[in-house]
């Protein structure tokens, strides 16, 4: 089964006088013809920031309001109080974490909205072409894309229903693959996903734990449509209920209750035993816990990490110039969001195999699942965050303000231990 468009469809129909950046510099001669402003100051970042420690910093602040070197005014002094008052409005004007629970901002329009900030005005002529937008994506894509999805998911809960009743053997593995990866393969067609998947020889094998960065609910048919994995996630109710009791009769998948899930103990326990078992299917696992925006990569919980098994990183990038494939899960319920995705354009992402990676011996786990985030962020072209995206929902925890009373405490108290030995 081919996808609704080819790549090479898609790529022609945006490089042509429909393309995006075409409409876009046909709405900035108009704004700047109409003096209107198209722009909003500051979209990319309202304030520069350097990569400094925060003693540079300070040192920087003592020198500017005075004639002193720091190393002859160790003790506190006044205008320390500058520093954290500048990072505080910093944070509050250009927060680096809650921006990452928005929708990317794009530099030119991509003919799917016209609520944009940047983009208000529109011509006649772009807004016929975006009416005839519409009028494609949802009266001839969505219907067909809503039938591929719906053959995807029967074939998906009645197949892995009958391989199920069949008994354990290589016949049971071989047919349950190969139903699950051409199920999956439909789901992927219904959003016109056109993915590219580099260094396959990379990809995860037996006994091990795939990690990736997670942007989308989708991340998982974009994984599964190319390997065999056994899923790890919370035990749920309605449709969602029935394809997971379907799905684990033919495979080994880790569903948990909702009272299990905050048993950290218990979850450890049972990824551990399934990793043992070399014959089992690699797992697959989003250590951040939430969607990011595709713009960075957060905190990886260590859960994963503490278990001992080959971690296999894949890195995951979508272009947001086709159809933005985050979900927003605060602001879009997911019926809403999967209408948003079968009305785009199309789904297009690349994906990135890395080589295992195994825990050092002087490592933590907090350390190693730092590397492997490292690796992923590096190869996805994306901000490497140290933040946890659980502060989409919770409050900052105490430990980090701790963590920067302890470095200003550490510097004035070392200092003051520099200054007592000389």
């Amino acid at each position: 089964m081919q996808p609704l468009l080819t790549a090479c469809e898609v790529q022609g129909a945006w490089s042509d006088s429909a393309g995006p950046q075409w409409a876009t510099l046909r709405m900035e001669r108009g704004a700047k013809e109409k003096n209107h402003q198209l722009y909003k100051p500051y979209t990319n970042g309202i304030i520069a920031k350097d990569p400094t420690s925060l003693e540079e910093e300070i040192k920087e602040i003592r020198r500017s309001g005075s004639s002193k070197a720091l190393d002859n005014t160790l003790e506190f002094e006044l205008s320390d109080i500058f520093y954290f008052c500048r990072k505080g409005v910093e944070t509050i004007m250009d927060d680096e974490v809650t921006k990452r629970f928005s929708a990317e901002e794009l530099e030119s329009w991509n003919l799917l909205s016209r609520t944009n900030y940047n983009f208000q005005y529109i011509s006649l002529r772009l807004t016929v072409l975006w009416g005839l937008g519409v009028l494609i994506r949802y009266c001839f894509l969505l219907p067909l894309r809503i039938a591929l999805a719906f053959t995807g998911i029967s074939l998906l809960v009645v197949g892995t229903t009958v391989v199920g009743y069949l008994p354990n053997g290589r016949f049971k593995e071989f047919l349950s693959k190969h139903v699950h990866l051409m199920c999956y393969r439909i789901c992927v067609r219904a959003l016109t996903a056109i993915i590219t998947y580099h260094d396959r020889k990379n990809r995860p094998r037996n006994g091990g734990i795939c990690v990736a960065n997670h942007t989308s609910p989708i991340d998982v048919i974009i994984l599964a449509s190319d390997g065999y994995y056994a899923m790890v996630g919370q035990v749920h109710g309605g449709l969602m209920g029935v394809i997971q009791r379907a799905m684990v009769k033919a495979c080994p998948h880790v569903w948990f209750e909702r009272s299990e899930v905050k048993d950290r103990h218990l979850v450890a326990k049972r990824l551990t035993e399934h990793v043992q078992d070399k014959s089992k299917l690699p797992i697959l696992i989003f250590p951040e816990g939430t969607c990011i925006n595709n713009t960075s990569v957060m905190m990886f919980k260590k859960g994963s990490f503490e278990i001992g098994a080959t971690v296999y990183p894949v890195a995951i990038k979508y272009d947001p110039q086709f159809g933005d494939a985050f979900w927003n899960s605060s602001k879009y319920g997911m019926v809403t969001y999967l209408l948003r995705m079968m009305t785009s354009w199309a789904i297009v992402c690349s994906v990135w195999y890395l080589p295992p990676m195994t825990r050092e011996a002087e490592e933590d786990a907090v350390q190693f699942a730092n590397r492997v985030k490292s690796a992923i962020a590096r190869q996805g072209g994306l901000v490497d965050l140290l933040w946890d995206g659980g502060l989409k929902r919770e409050k900052v925890k105490d430990t980090f303000k701790e963590e920067q009373q302890k470095l200003y405490s550490k510097m004035i108290v070392g200092n003051h231990e520099d200054r007592s030995r000389s």
